[in-house]
């Protein structure tokens, strides 16, 4: 959701300035390296905290319990084995990133005409936020009208209060 958002927002935003698509793609394709980059950093920088913090718990469990007692520190020592990888993190959380922000890209990539191309954002960004907020749903067993409709409600005002703001920058303030 964080790629296809925020991706499609920054396209929209721009499309109130510029109207050609090779303005819309590159800051499309900028924000995909830019968000997938900042995800991954920090994905890893968090769970490598994480994996910290559980090294030093079973290192204080070991010398609590005496390095050479291995029934009294097996259970953390085996837990540490278990530790997640923050690389592996990393990698996951930019790759959904960018599956995310690749949708208004190719909904905007192909397509001329200005208007057209706008709508075609729109319209992938819809369906691609109702699928998000359906599947959210699903996995967490809640109603899914409410929702899908609070994921969609969401990303629809991301993408106007982007293309607002810059529409209002870029207008002639008389001077």
């Amino acid at each position: 959701n964080d790629g296809l958002v925020s991706t499609a927002s920054m396209m929209m935003g721009v499309s109130a300035v510029k109207t050609d698509v090779k303005s819309m793609l590159l800051t499309g394709f900028a924000g995909l390296v830019a968000g997938a980059s900042s995800m991954a950093i920090g994905e890893f920088v968090s769970v490598y905290s994480q994996v910290d913090v559980e090294l030093a718990q079973t290192k204080r469990d070991r010398d609590k319990n005496g390095a050479g007692d291995e029934e009294g520190g097996g259970g953390r020592a085996d837990k540490a084995n278990d530790l997640p990888s923050p690389v592996q993190a990393a990698a996951a959380s930019a790759l959904t990133f960018a599956v995310g922000a690749v949708v208004p890209l190719l909904a905007a990539g192909f397509i001329r005409s200005y208007r057209v191309r706008l709508g075609a954002i729109c319209a992938a960004v819809t369906l691609a936020l109702l699928v998000f907020g359906l599947a959210g749903a699903k996995l967490g067993g809640v109603p899914v009208g409410r929702s899908a409709a609070r994921v969609l409600v969401g990303g629809w005002m991301a993408m106007a209060v982007t293309y607002g703001m810059m529409k209002a920058v870029s207008a002639p303030v008389g001077f």
